[in-house]
């Protein structure tokens, strides 16, 4: 077997540090190696094939609705007999930071997970799966004096998604306001935690997947629960925090294609063959 050794290896003690050493000794023929040959002897089995000698790269690529549509890329053991690349890579999710996507670092605050739809050539298609705030941004908006507001609905969009949305808001001082504390009350925040599901529910049933993407980067859900709630009670730091792919409709390839805009031309492009190559070529087949 090529590039496979079958190892003896050594092992002592020295009294100087009593540290194991290995030593090699005799380096024998045919891919054979012996080592210390005296001692106490290990039997280990070594396989010098590179792994990556039997995968290929492919190219992640974004929906449409991101600025920047290569993402990056991912490693998949290539098609050997009944295994198919193409079924390793359908269905992996991968998050990816809303800074990347957008070329802008104030997003940075943002993670969303993108899945493998389909595989076109050496190119990935994702479509959405989930969104959440990063970690630090999260816990760097809790503090001493002020109220936190959270709220979740199920909302389904118009294409058949159904998605879990969370969201969260943190109470203020109201302008000129001496008092150092800005606690809500119960009451109060009854009343947000209804309009931060009406306005998700109106938000999300009104539109598409894409769509709905497009308003969670501009953060425009989490601005217009601040601008209604403003007669209860001021808010701040009010985002969408997470978001999440509970049931998919069954899978179109035309509508993951619009989700990618124009990248159905980039794939693949019909050819028509001029008439007067056919009719020539009839005489030299009978010919023959």
């Amino acid at each position: 077997m090529v590039g496979t050794y079958y190892t003896i290896i050594q092992s002592f003690k020295t009294a100087q540090d009593g540290g194991r050493q290995e030593q090699a000794i005799v380096e024998g023929q045919e891919g054979w190696k012996e080592e210390g040959v005296s001692g106490h002897l290990n039997w280990t089995f070594r396989n010098d094939t590179d792994p990556f000698a039997k995968k290929d790269w492919y190219d992640i690529k974004a929906p449409s609705v991101f600025n920047t549509r290569n993402v990056g890329k991912t490693l998949v053991t290539r098609t050997q007999g009944t295994k198919i690349a193409s079924d390793g890579l359908k269905g992996r999710v991968l998050t990816c930071s809303l800074a990347d996507l957008q070329n802008n670092e104030a997003d940075a605050h943002r993670n969303i997970k993108l899945r493998v739809e389909d595989v076109q050539g050496r190119n990935c298609l994702t479509n959405f799966y989930g969104m959440d705030l990063t970690t630090d941004k999260l816990r760097s908006m809790i503090r001493k004096w002020q109220t936190l507001i959270e709220a979740h609905v199920d909302v389904k969009t118009t294409d058949g998604y159904v998605l879990r949305m969370f969201a969260i808001s943190f109470t203020k001082k109201r302008q000129g306001q001496v008092k150092k504390t800005a606690y809500a009350r119960s009451s109060q925040i009854r009343q947000i935690r209804k309009k931060m599901v009406e306005i998700m529910t109106r938000e999300a049933t009104s539109c598409d997947l894409k769509e709905l993407v497009g308003k969670f980067i501009p953060e425009a859900i989490g601005k217009e629960i601040e601008k209604s709630c403003q007669g209860i009670y001021p808010l701040q730091n009010t985002f969408v925090r997470k978001v999440k792919l509970l049931r998919a409709p069954k899978f179109d390839i035309n509508k993951l294609m619009e989700v990618h805009g124009d990248y159905s031309a980039e794939v693949s492009e019909k050819i028509e063959r001029p008439a007067e190559e056919i009719v020539g070529a009839a005489p030299e087949e009978a010919a023959e």
